[in-house]
């Protein structure tokens, strides 16, 4: 079979999909905080033949601008967040192939909590679920953990690092053989078949043994979509699928190469790397961009201004649209450094102003990611171009929900399928399966490179 794109669903378990702007679509749907609602979507995808719908996450509400929620809450700019695990369940117990992926934070929960609820869930699904490994951004999210700011951000990743390796640690505590349900001789399982952890580190003191045996996949998919250099690097040794954000062609086509050698280096060549995208689809190409053109109208000014200042940890109040940062105020930017270093490229001065900084993030619209607009086969076009050169697959993000997915089911989907890009089928039931991944041996990331 020749190689075929993986698609992954990007959703939020909030008021509006990761397009802020969505919940202003006259189409989406108002029962976000229901279980319908997640189940629906989930198998518009399923019937897609989709490998994954992932959860994204916030631990705080955005409130970092003029240090309030009241721009947030007025606009609906992300304004409510339901508990992504509890809501990404819901959407598996009502598939049966779609992967299930969630994303958890390193900074704020305790490894072995992590451990347990992700491996739960991988096995309540039959081995279909995936943990989204991020190490959240920003004072608030810290504020609502009793802490008093965010961590500085290369000690963030010292510290995820650590937290990897105690949640696999954890994972690899039970042999696949361990359980014997032996109901003759009265024996559960094998003592000699179940490890004690006993990690100690420089973070993280864990025992164990670990209290859930292992899935039918091995452990959870690991996803990482670090940007910076620090975070590129605990991508690469971390990641089996592997989230980026291209502004264009040939810079993924350069990243992709880049990404390419750097997990072959760490013993990674299997990794998936998966560009999120916004795909407009429309029956003729004059539907396609009227449909786009209603989309672009829904975003306001708030929109990018409560966003911006939640990833870049700062309060953009304090600064006019004209006015320079200086040095000092873009080093003390320790949110997602990618987006500064991006308006310093794009404004071709050391110093960006606000506006610029602004604009250059994309944040609150939908041009934050490239755009693929127009028929069936225009938009199976442009992906194609980029499979072949730049990726191993799409996240695909909604515009408004579920009618976004659903478009792109009815219409993009058999076009792939017909030019042989994309399954027609599931591969297996567990998500390694139909990832290409290998069911991962025992402690085996114990011995793969660092990425260093």
């Amino acid at each position: 079979m020749s190689r075929q794109m993986k698609l992954i669903a990007f959703l939020q378990a909030q008021n509006c999909s990761n397009y802020p702007a969505s919940w202003r679509h006259p189409a989406s749907m108002t029962d976000w905080n229901t279980a319908e609602y997640y189940q629906r979507i989930g198998r518009i995808l399923e019937h897609g033949k989709f490998h994954l719908a992932f959860f994204d996450d916030r631990l705080a509400i955005p409130d970092r601008y003029a240090d309030d929620v009241a721009l947030t809450i007025e606009h609906g700019i992300r304004a409510a967040k339901l508990d992504p695990m509890m809501t990404a369940l819901t959407m598996g117990l009502a598939t049966r192939h779609l992967g299930i992926g969630c994303t958890y934070s390193t900074t704020y929960y305790e490894p072995f909590h992590v451990a347990r609820i992700f491996a739960t869930m991988d096995n309540l699904l039959g081995g279909r679920a995936a943990w989204n490994v991020v190490t959240s951004v920003n004072d608030s999210e810290a504020a609502n953990f009793g802490r008093d700011e965010h961590l500085a951000h290369d000690l963030r990743y010292d510290r995820a690092d650590e937290f990897m390796e105690v949640v696999l640690g954890h994972w690899d505590t039970w042999e696949d053989d361990a359980i014997l349900h032996d109901r003759a001789s009265g024996r559960f399982a094998d003592p000699a078949k179940i490890h004690r952890l006993a990690h100690e580190g420089r973070f993280f003191k864990s025992r164990g043994p670990f209290t859930v045996p292992r899935s039918a996949q091995g452990h959870p998919v690991v996803i990482q979509a670090g940007q910076s250099g620090r975070g590129k690097e605990f991508a690469s040794r971390w990641g089996e699928l592997v989230f980026v954000i291209y502004p264009n062609l040939a810079v993924g086509q350069a990243s992709y190469k880049e990404m390419r050698e750097t997990l072959a280096a760490a013993g990674r060549e299997t990794t998936a790397v998966a560009p999120a995208v916004y795909p407009v689809v429309g029956e003729t190409q004059t539907m396609a961009e009227d449909k786009l053109a209603m989309i672009e109208n829904l975003a306001q000014p708030a929109d990018a201004l409560a966003l911006l200042s939640e990833v870049l940890n700062y309060d953009l109040s304090s600064k006019r649209p004209n006015e320079p940062f200086t040095v000092e105020e873009l080093e003390s930017l320790s949110g997602m450094r990618n987006i500064r270093d991006r308006a310093v490229k794009m404004s071709g001065k050391p110093n960006p102003t606000m506006a610029e900084l602004v604009k250059a993030s994309g944040r609150g619209t939908i041009r934050e990611l490239p755009v693929f607009c127009g028929t069936p086969a225009r938009v199976a076009d442009q992906m194609q171009d980029w499979f072949e050169t730049a990726c191993d697959g799409f996240v695909v993000s909604a515009t408004h929900s579920p009618g976004a997915y659903e478009d792109f089911v009815r219409l993009v989907v058999p076009e792939l399928q017909r030019r042989g890009l994309f399954q027609t089928e599931y591969a297996g039931r567990t998500l390694r399966e139909n990832l290409g991944l290998a069911r991962p041996a025992r402690n085996a990331w114990r011995t793969q490179g660092d990425g260093r």
